[in-house]
């Protein structure tokens, strides 16, 4: 399903052809999350009232998760309105006065962009040394640079070397190390300093793109992704505000929450289906139409449909759809949950006592100088806090207090989930001692992992975003759909991710 659009007076659309009948088609969407909830309001909007929602967790909003922290509001889960121009979430919240206002200099700038109104990034080495901001801002026009690069082999159809290994990290890694090798104004420490900046900025650029690492990302495809235009919002009173706005038209009658969905009977005969109904204690007065779909709930419930719409994340889908679907999925669907690529992204809150940090300090970022010449970031279970590629300082501090938010992603990231909260934040705060030197005792913490996307295909978004079946000539063929919308897949070229799962 590529947009929320309904025609009303479309002859071949299932769902408006029920309509021109005058008979309501039961229509059940999976996930309250920003995507099911935009797909519901949507569906209501266009005069379809026969909708139900059905949400595994207790509460609306899926990864959106804003929580109190004494006086201020924490994301847990997502945080950036990411770009303006055309991004629906920016102009729900700037039309019920969510949004802040920012200067020109107060909005991000670049690619690589730390999202904090005020003061500059500090790069530090593990030695405890800062690196000068001449050579940082030196270092990043050069990778910036080969970024632009990476961005051809899509946009031109420019051919990929096999050297590359059709790897953005390899490709990256590859030409930025001989720029700077061929240098010849730099001293060899600076450019060792150059060379261990590079790792520092594809793990970052990894947590950006949600990756386990830029080695696994597709070069040929990369420049797919653009960024929406315009600057980067917080949302002061929580992300969670948009969600709760955009559910206020849903009646509360259509939402059903703590109702897990176990599996999907999508491909069944009439016979069938009666034979599942009849299995429910409680849902047997339903009566099939002519191969419904049949969604088999954990509490034992069966809700009969017309037509299904998924809208849980790719992750969800990529541990549960081969239980999930009865029969199985079609093998393109199921090989693009395959392949689309996902991984964990973790963040870190820290709250001090009293800063540390200088009041110009926006960030710091941890440059490790023995990884300069570092072919991967992979790293052993216990190093894992190695991958942490910084800590933002997040602001202003009337709001926040003495806080830092870090980021990890990958393997390293489900590494860290194993260990208690206290011992990461043992972990964090010595990462910062050994990087800035004194640090005070932390005093409060938090960490939550979000699943998000990296890579993605046209084949695979479109094989996802089409109805499993349309009756193509079979007999069985049954009549409804089931339309996975994951609710992390973006537009082609914006990324934005919930504006993403908005409009999917």
């Amino acid at each position: 399903m590529q947009s929320c659009e309904i025609s009303s007076d479309s002859t071949d659309d299932p769902l408006s052809s029920a309509l021109h009948r005058h008979r309501q088609p039961r229509i059940a969407v999976i996930g309250a999350g920003l995507a099911g909830l935009a797909t519901t309001k949507t569906l209501l909007e266009n005069g379809f009232t026969n909708v139900t929602v059905l949400e595994a967790s207790d509460h609306i909003g899926g990864r959106v998760q804003s929580i109190q922290h004494g006086k201020t509001t924490l994301e847990l889960g997502a945080t950036w309105i990411h770009g303006a121009n055309g991004n629906p979430i920016y102009h729900l919240a700037e039309d019920n006065g969510l949004l802040e206002h920012t200067t020109e200099e107060e909005r991000s700038v670049g690619r690589i962009s730390l999202y904090a109104k005020n003061g500059v990034a500090h790069y530090q080495t593990n030695n405890g040394k800062r690196i000068p901001k001449d050579l940082v801002e030196e270092f990043s026009d050069l990778y910036n640079e080969v970024y632009e690069l990476t961005q051809e082999f899509f946009q031109n159809g420019k051919p990929v070397g096999a050297e590359s290994q059709n790897s953005v990290g390899i490709f990256t890694r590859d030409v930025v190390r001989k720029k700077i090798m061929l240098d010849p104004y730099d001293s060899e420490g600076t450019k060792k300093l150059k060379l261990s900046m590079l790792q520092q900025y594809l793990k970052v650029e990894s947590c950006e793109s949600s990756s386990p690492s830029m080695d696994e990302v597709s070069l040929s495809e990369f420049g797919e992704w653009t960024e929406i235009p315009g600057a980067h919002h917080v949302i002061p009173a929580g992300f969670i505000k948009v969600v709760e706005i955009l559910a206020q038209d849903i009646p509360s009658h259509v939402l059903h929450f703590s109702k897990p969905v176990r599996r999907i009977h999508w491909n069944c005969s009439s016979h069938d289906t009666e034979e599942i109904v009849d299995q429910a204690d409680h849902n047997q007065d339903q009566r099939p139409s002519p191969s419904p779909v049949c969604v088999e709930c954990e509490d034992g419930e069966c809700l009969l449909a017309d037509h299904v719409i998924i809208t849980a994340s790719l992750g969800v889908l990529k541990k549960a759809h081969e239980t999930l679907f009865s029969p199985g999925l079609p093998l393109d669907k199921a090989q693009a949950i395959q392949k689309l690529g996902i991984s964990t992204t973790d963040k870190i809150f820290l709250e001090f006592a009293e800063p540390f940090w200088s009041p110009e300090c926006n960030s710091i970022q941890f440059v490790w100088e023995d990884e300069a010449q570092l072919e991967s970031q992979a790293y052993p279970e216990e190093l894992w806090y190695r991958k942490i590629c910084s800590f933002d300082v997040l602001y202003p501090p009337e709001r926040y207090g003495h806080m830092l938010s870090g980021w990890i992603c990958g393997e390293e990231a489900l590494c860290m989930e194993k260990c208690d909260d206290e011992t990461v934040a043992e972990i964090c705060t010595e990462l910062l001692r050994q990087f800035t030197g004194p640090v005070y005792t932390w005093y409060k913490d938090a960490f939550w992992s979000i699943g998000s996307q990296v890579d993605n295909e046209d084949t695979y978004r479109l094989h996802l975003g089409t109805r499993i079946f349309q009756n193509q000539g079979g007999s069985c063929a049954p009549r409804g759909a089931v339309i996975p919308i994951s609710g992390v897949l973006t537009p082609s070229l914006e990324w934005a991710p919930a504006a993403g799962m908005w409009r999917s």
